[in-house]
């Protein structure tokens, strides 16, 4: 059903609520200072509460990793995981949540250790789903950031990955997008390479890939501002966080509208979406071809 294009949509991308680090962070120690995230769950209790008065719904809300802070056998991360879930429970049920492991999910090395505890706490951890014709991917970029602990999963995420290319080409999907947590780049795809963005040559084989298979964008988060840029008709869009600001951008999420021809997107505060919703010229795109 779900195979065959009905006209536009749109859904949600918000990214890195990360429970606990803004205390962590306020305090200068993000390894052991995140003993605190009261503020975050307000953030995220309001993000949600956004989403729910949203009309038309929205098909889905993605969050693009580091859901809480604390890392793989930290102290604090069951009790994170358990207060997000509490907080994202109250999403409206005809909205779907779509996860994203980032590095705080499974560590900045994982292991196969690491990323079952993930995927028995979240769903598994790449995977591909369909709404309305489009081909929608979530890919694990830690294991393209850092697999040395488990080389066998990134090397599973890579076959997967050219299958389900090779599928969404031969059912001609209207558009592929693509979740991950890491950015390929943050503003030029040959862009140094630091924590934030993906090894060169990494980048260079996936970009590539993308391109080829067309993949129309990559949304992904991990920068806690807003970034992005194109490489050969791909845009990466980079979205600030729910939970801690880096820069100068608002707590935020953002609303992706879906066309026949193209891919739409803004970056809203969750004051801006809490007080005045989508604004029209995003909701004339999904009138105008239905």
């Amino acid at each position: 059903e779900e195979c065959q294009w009905k006209g536009p949509f749109y859904f949600i991308q918000g990214a890195d609520p990360q429970f606990g680090l803004m205390k962590a962070w306020a305090v200068g120690d993000t390894s052991n200072g995140d003993d605190e995230w009261g503020e975050e769950i307000k953030l995220a209790e309001q993000a949600v509460q956004a989403i729910n008065k949203l009309n038309p719904k929205p098909k889905f809300f993605v969050l693009c990793g580091d859901l809480i802070h604390g890392m793989p056998g930290t102290r604090w991360r069951k009790d994170q995981e358990q207060d997000l879930k509490n907080v994202l429970k109250n999403t409206d049920r005809d909205i779907p949540l779509v996860f994203v492991s980032g590095n705080h999910d499974i560590g900045n090395t994982p292991t196969r250790e690491t990323i079952e505890s993930y995927c028995e706490s979240w769903g598994d951890d790449y995977f591909s789903f369909r709404v309305g014709g489009v081909f929608f991917l979530v890919l694990n970029s830690q294991l393209y950031f850092d697999s040395s602990k488990c080389p066998e999963l990134k090397q599973a995420q890579d076959v997967w990955l050219n299958e389900q290319l090779a599928v969404a080409e031969k059912h001609k999907c209207k558009h592929i997008i693509v979740f991950q947590h890491i950015p390929l780049f943050l503003q030029k795809p040959d862009e140094d390479h630091d924590y934030f963005n993906l090894e060169d040559s990494v980048r260079q084989e996936i970009m590539e890939k993308f391109h080829k298979a067309g993949v129309k964008a990559v949304f992904s988060g991990h920068y806690h501002r807003n970034a992005g840029g194109s490489y050969k008709g791909l845009e990466m869009v980079v979205s600030s966080a729910i939970g801690c600001q880096l820069g100068e951008d608002a707590h935020g999420l953002r609303v992706v509208v879906v066309t026949d021809e193209k891919i739409v997107h803004r970056y809203y505060s969750l004051n801006e979406l809490s007080s005045q919703g989508i604004e029209k010229e995003l909701l004339d795109l999904l009138v105008k071809q239905n």
